[in-house]
């Protein structure tokens, strides 16, 4: 098979359980590329058409991947407690742009245990007054948790919006120290 051939855009996939629920975990060559909430059966079918239609060929469950089998050691240790960044290759290919730019900020610059609003993201972007293209941005990040979009509130102490839902995002700032665990 040439350099160019189906093997390039393979992509794997596996899922993790967690304490924010089940997360399915794609790799390509090149990195992690995509991690979905809540990846139930039907959620996990939804996802998995989107990576065979964007990589053009269906992707392979493989937990034993090298990627995918890191990136599982590393969210446990994670949600554990025990690691407070992640260490693993990331494929970019999903978002591009500003929204790129934005998460690669993010994913950097805003460490564990710490938050960052939307306008303030925007500003160390150079988009001053970005603040909700920054909330665009983080909508349409294909790598959360790893990079952590949960870290980015509003600037009023508001805990902003969520694609894995407000509560996902209040159990990781929790984990992370930045929020009280609710008590109800």
């Amino acid at each position: 098979m040439d350099s160019h051939g189906q093997d390039e855009q393979r992509v794997v996939w596996a899922v993790v359980e967690t304490c924010i629920g089940p997360l399915m975990l794609a790799a390509t060559r090149h990195g992690l590329v995509n991690v979905v909430f809540h990846a139930t059966e039907a959620v996990r079918e939804r996802a998995l058409e989107r990576l065979a239609s964007r990589f053009g060929g269906a992707p392979v469950a493989d937990p034993q991947a090298p990627v995918t089998a890191e990136a599982i050691r590393q969210l446990r240790a994670y949600f554990a407690g025990e690691r407070r960044d992640f260490e693993l290759p990331l494929d970019w290919s999903l978002i591009s742009g500003f929204n790129r730019q934005v998460l690669r900020e993010l994913a950097t610059g805003v460490p564990y245990g710490s938050v960052v609003g939307y306008g303030d993201l925007a500003g160390r972007v150079g988009q001053p007054g970005g603040a909700q293209a920054v909330g665009a941005a983080m909508g349409a990040n294909p790598l959360p948790v790893v990079v952590p979009c949960h870290r980015v509130v509003e600037s009023d102490g508001g805990i902003g919006g969520f694609g894995g839902g407000l509560e996902t995002k209040r159990q990781l700032l929790a984990l992370e120290g930045v929020l009280p665990e609710p008590l109800f």
